[in-house]
């Protein structure tokens, strides 16, 4: 008896079902994605419209912040920059009177949170005069 062998078929693979799952799944995320926008703060920073130079009065408080985080007060260190030290200093030299200007000057490579603290200190004292210093853009000349 002879048996004839038949020819062996080479197993296919059906891609048109996978490709159709992988865009399906595709689209069920473009779709189901929420893109949240997180609340955007529009910032004007202060810049001088002149290079004159105001007097300011004698009776102020200077705030001045190094780039290494140091405080001083009036032109004397701070032993360190806790809110309870600053409030302290600036009682300290203020003598209760919440009615002086503040005016805050930090280096450029300052911490932003010690500016932020020290605002915060003088908001909290009752200051309502704080003012932020600022320079002259030298290519604004």
């Amino acid at each position: 008896m002879r048996l004839s062998l038949r020819p062996r078929t080479q197993p296919e693979v059906n891609l048109t079902s996978l490709i159709d799952v992988v865009l399906l799944l595709l689209i069920f995320f473009m779709v189901s994605t929420s893109f949240v926008r997180e609340s955007q703060i529009q910032i004007r920073l202060p810049q001088t419209d002149s290079s004159e130079r105001i007097e300011e009065p004698a009776d102020n408080i200077d705030i001045m912040i190094t780039e290494t985080g140091t405080i001083f007060i009036n032109s004397r260190e701070l032993i360190n920059s806790r809110p309870e030290t600053i409030r302290n200093a600036i009682q300290r030299v203020s003598g209760g009177d919440n009615t002086l200007p503040v005016t805050i000057s930090a280096d450029a490579n300052a911490r932003h949170q010690t500016v932020v603290t020290a605002m915060s200190v003088a908001g909290r004292l009752g200051y309502t005069q704080i003012n932020i210093a600022t320079v002259n853009d030298p290519t604004d000349e």
